[in-house]
């Protein structure tokens, strides 16, 4: 059986329930506070950073880029045309390239900053560093995030996804980032069409209902969350 210790804001956690849920495999969600650093967490991860995947009881694999790794190596090297892999290693690595550019720059630039700011500070006690949220900080994460969002517009205006002709983990990846900004409120849709095109029809996804489905204890999502057409 499959565990996946998690946070429902975390972007490589999301990346790696869309995964999983690509590939029809059932999985074990076990919700975490990172800031709380919790004794089983440390165990099995000492940075306290998510998301772990456990199989079967066997070692934790921590991260979500390495996390899609082993899964790409266990499940999708079986999925044939339903790979969301490439075989060639140009195609590879553009999906890679991506994926990172979802999980790690966009999360360092962007996620991270309001995820904590308006939703980690609300449930952190003073000495694990909650209160106010930083107004600064939420300023420039959306000022990164306008850049972000016409990369993103022009991968889905050049592409039919965003890696190229076939869904592929950078879909999955800018899935997870920008589903978390989508339920707090952050992304203009509606000034990159070509984006809001391409979200369209990743919420459409099967393996997207359970995100679309979770709400934060004390933090409404955005109107137009669930909805499948907006």
């Amino acid at each position: 059986m499959l565990k996946l210790h998690h946070h429902p804001m975390s972007a490589g956690s999301r990346f790696v329930r869309l995964v999983l849920g690509e590939y029809g495999e059932r999985i074990d969600l076990i919700e975490e506070r990172p800031w709380e650093r919790r004794r089983e967490l440390l165990a099995l991860n000492p940075a306290a950073s998510l998301p772990i995947l456990v199989e079967d009881n066997g070692p934790p694999i921590v991260g979500g880029t390495v996390a899609g790794e082993y899964l790409d190596e266990t499940r999708g090297a079986f999925q044939r045309e339903h790979r969301l892999f490439a075989d060639k290693p140009a195609e590879r690595a553009e999906i890679r390239r991506l994926t990172e550019w979802f999980l790690v720059k966009m999360d360092a630039e962007v996620t991270r900053y309001l995820v904590r700011e308006r939703v980690f500070k609300r449930e952190m006690r003073a000495e694990h560093g909650g209160g106010a949220p930083d107004s600064s900080a939420i300023r420039a994460a959306r000022a990164n995030l306008k850049n972000h969002m016409r990369y993103l517009g022009w991968l889905a205006e050049s592409r039919n996804w965003l890696s190229g002709p076939r869904l592929s983990y950078a879909d999955l990846a800018g899935g997870a980032a920008f589903s978390i900004l989508d339920y707090l409120g952050e992304v203009a849709w509606d000034e990159e069409p070509a984006a809001k095109d391409w979200y369209m029809r990743m919420k459409s996804r099967p393996s997207f209902r359970p995100l679309l489905a979770e709400r934060l204890r004390g933090i409404s999502p955005a109107a137009h969350y669930s909805e499948l057409d907006f």
